[in-house]
């Protein structure tokens, strides 16, 4: 099974090229969604995450404004939090390729924000950067509820420069120009792994 490491900065468009992937049928393991999973009522980092940060968690779930808050700009605790996190996602991970293994796919994408920021790119056969100009991406995310530009400075500094995510690619998909040519380019990628 041929796995691909699918990454990019904020508001590169690294979740609409997921959604290219999934709909020429390749299976995608989406870390961002199952963070969100982890962090609902019943999700496996919910007991931890009270623990370490008191004040976060409300009615089974994180609060995940709250835990923003007791993060962003704060790099012990997010540490800590990292320490609960990615454990479980990593799990997550591998009960996904696990499944898909049994399943015979001959080709997965592990769609992972800081692939590179983690060391995942070892655990990958190529990795696809999602990258766009500067001024799109910024537009982009500013445009996002609740998005301050002290947020996006704070998530842009724990993320490796886009820059360098282009120099270690093995393939760069170029969100900031046009839909139909970013669609393209997955088609192709997804040609060239399947044969």
């Amino acid at each position: 099974m041929i796995i691909l490491g699918l990454t990019g900065g904020i508001g590169m468009g690294k979740s609409h090229a997921a959604k290219a992937f999934r709909r020429l049928r390749v299976p995608v393991f989406d870390a961002d969604a199952t963070v969100h999973t982890l962090q609902s009522r019943g999700g496996r980092a919910v007991a931890p995450i009270a623990r370490a940060f008191p004040g976060t968690v409300a009615d089974g779930r994180v609060n995940r404004e709250a835990l923003r808050s007791a993060v962003i700009g704060k790099p012990e605790a997010m540490t800590i939090l990292e320490r609960i996190i990615h454990p479980l996602v990593r799990d997550a991970e591998h009960r996904f390729l696990a499944a898909e293994r049994r399943r015979g796919t001959r080709l997965v994408v592990l769609d992972i924000p800081l692939l590179y920021e983690t060391n995942g790119a070892g655990r990958v056969d190529a990795v696809i950067v999602v990258t766009a100009p500067a001024a799109v991406q910024r537009a982009r995310v500013l445009r996002r509820p609740g998005m301050t530009e002290a947020r996006f400075a704070a998530i842009l500094a724990r993320q490796l420069p886009d820059r360098e995510k282009r120099r270690r690619a093995d393939h760069l998909l170029h969100s900031g120009l046009n839909k139909h040519m970013t669609q393209s380019a997955i088609r192709r990628l997804v040609r060239h792994y399947r044969s």
